[in-house]
Order: C-alpha cells, then sequence, then structure tokens
C-alpha cells in the first residue's frame, strides 16, 4: 500500500516513520542544462542534496500576495513546471488563486501529466485560511475552499496543503486544535498531508504552543511548516528547531532577511516585500541548516522568497537564482 492509500485509510496513527533518506554532500553549482526537444521531460540534473521545492511565490512573478490584487501567475503553469525542471528542481507550489485560473486553461489531468512528465515528485497546495471556523462567521466560505483545495490535492497528488490564520484570529488554543485536527481528518480522505505554517500573524503564534496543537491534533497526517523567515520574526532560537520531533516536523521552507523591519514598512509588509534569497540577508543561515539537519528532517525543502524585485525578474532568472541560492545551503 503507498502512502496516499494508507492516508485515505487512517487518519489517525501512533507514529509515523520518516520518509525517504536526506543525502548529504557538497552544494550543487552547476549550469543549467538545456532541455531536450526531442522529450517532453529532459533528466534532472543529480543533486547532492535533499529535493528541492520551488514554492509558488518564488516563481509566481508580477503577482500582490496580500493586496488584494492579482495572486494569479502570469507564467504558464507549463512553462513554470518546465524551468523548474531544468533548474533541478523536484517539487513546486501552487497558491490556490493560481490553480483556479490555470483551470481556465488546462485540465486537472492535464496538470498532473504536465507534472509528472517533469519529474515534480512533491506538490505543496496553499493556502486555506482556518480564521472562518474559529470565528464561526466565515464556515461555509471556508468549507467551500476547503473542498476545493482537497479535491485538487487528491487529483494532483500533492504532498501537503498548507494552513494557517494571517490575522491573529482570536481564538483559544482548543478552539485551534480542534479546526486543526477536523482539517487534517479530511484531507486524510484525499491522501495528503496538513502543516501548520508557524508565523507570527497566526492565531497561535508561539513556537512552543503550534507543536503543542500538532501533537494534541491526534492525526497521522498533520505537522508543522517551519519557514526560516517566519520563526526568525517570531524569534525561536534555532536549537528549538533541532528539538521538533520528526513525527511532527513535516515541512522546511529556505529564504532570509533582515534583523529588523526596514524603515516605513509593517512586519506584514515586510513579509511580502522584502523576504530574500537563502544566504543574502543577514541571519545565521549556516545555524539555522545545521538545526534543520540535527532535526533528522527527511522531506523536501521549499524555498519561498517574496519580495518586490521577484516582480520584475523573468521566469528563467527566478528559477535559477532560486535553485543555486537554496542548493548553496547544503554546501
Amino acid at each position: 500500500m503507498d502512502r496516499r492509500s494508507f492516508l485515505k485509510n487512517t487518519a489517525v496513527l501512533a507514529a509515523a516513520p520518516a520518509l525517504g533518506g536526506l543525502a548529504g554532500g557538497s552544494g550543487d553549482d552547476r549550469v543549467l542544462p538545456m532541455r531536450d526537444a526531442s522529450s517532453p521531460t529532459a533528466p534532472a540534473p543529480q543533486a547532492s542534496h535533499p529535493d528541492l521545492l520551488a514554492s509558488y511565490w518564488t516563481l509566481a512573478g508580477d503577482v500582490n500576495p496580500g493586496t488584494g490584487g492579482r495572486e494569479w501567475s502570469l507564467f504558464d503553469f507549463r512553462d513554470r513546471v518546465e524551468a523548474a525542471a531544468r533548474a533541478g528542481f523536484r517539487g513546486i507550489g501552487l497558491w490556490h488563486a493560481d490553480v483556479q485560473h490555470t483551470l481556465e486553461s488546462y485540465t486537472l489531468a492535464d496538470m498532473k501529466k504536465i507534472l509528472d512528465d517533469n519529474g515534480m515528485v512533491h506538490l505543496e497546495l496553499e493556502f486555506l485560511q482556518l480564521s472562518g471556523w474559529l470565528t464561526g462567521e466565515g464556515v461555509a466560505a471556508a468549507e467551500a475552499e476547503k473542498a476545493r483545495l482537497l479535491k485538487w490535492a487528491e487529483a494532483l497528488g500533492a504532498r501537503h496543503v498548507k494552513v494557517g490564520d494571517f490575522f491573529n484570529t482570536p481564538a483559544t488554543f482548543d478552539q485551534a486544535t480542534d479546526v486543526f485536527a477536523a482539517v487534517c481528518a479530511d484531507a486524510a480522505n484525499a491522501g495528503t498531508d496538513v502543516l501548520f505554517e508557524m508565523m507570527p500573524f497566526a492565531m497561535i503564534n508561539d513556537f512552543d504552543q503550534s507543536i503543542r496543537m500538532c501533537i494534541d491534533a491526534g492525526a497521522a497526517n498533520g505537522g508543522v511548516m517551519v519557514d526560516t523567515w517566519h520563526v526568525s520574526k517570531m524569534g525561536v532560537p534555532v536549537e528549538k528547531i533541532a528539538r521538533i520531533p520528526a513525527r511532527y516536523l513535516r515541512g522546511i521552507e529556505l529564504n532570509d532577511g533582515w534583523k529588523q523591519t526596514p524603515d516605513g514598512m509593517t512586519l506584514a509588509e515586510e513579509t511580502v516585500l522584502a523576504r530574500q534569497f537563502p544566504g543574502e540577508g543577514e541571519w545565521d543561515m549556516p545555524a539555522f541548516m545545521a538545526a534543520c539537519l540535527a532535526s533528522g528532517y527527511a522531506g523536501p525543502y521549499g524555498v519561498e522568497v517574496i519580495n518586490a524585485e521577484n516582480r520584475s525578474r523573468s521566469l528563467d532568472e527566478l528559477v535559477t537564482k532560486a535553485y543555486t541560492t537554496t542548493a548553496s545551503m547544503f554546501a
């Protein structure tokens, strides 16, 4: 029985084995290979590091996250997937508004074939906002969005769906835990994991309480997503990351940034305007990477960089910069 079939039939498990092994060795500084025009799938470069996943915003180009503006990418879905594969990525991320737009040109079956043909073995879907259930004022809309995301997750073979909160929605710990557990149960029926993204904007914005919520939810497919930017802004010591039980550390996203929010920006503005590529900011990335590796995490590493400069970059520039800076973290 494969992992997706197992999750579909089992919503709760006392423990889950680590998936795959974590490769070691030096970083990768290859020139990007040209795609073989005679084949729909160019062979992926051989990497000496864990699988890398290009998160949605990193390759989206000229988009406006969190502003009420357009969130779907002007770069065609196929072009993004093929560019990511040429660079060496083994996974890619999609945002709900972008999936909806993509479905105007492709079917879900088309999208799955493009992903498979290009060796994308890890797919991330986002984002399910939990505030509708927590406040009780948007339950119908939240249920509809959950159903839509989980339909896509099952059809596309998503590794996980990211969930959380952007509004510091008032909620008790028990409320948050119950909502998270319920989403995990439904996601198990779609064969996918649910990752709570820890961030300073969430209803639970404390590191230890976020881990405890996942533990108390008791879901085999539930865990946390650790994003360098968010945990750094939350003031989480890196040694705490190394101590997250491997059972609950289900995703890691890499980026870099500034110790102090730039003048004239709020924290919310900084997260969508001023993130940096790994190694190009002020954070102690070697210490962060050492903690991630010490944790025993064996999954793909995402790179999520959202900044104003990326909106004017070409797709080739984005995939090259994202891959080379992220791969260098494993040198």
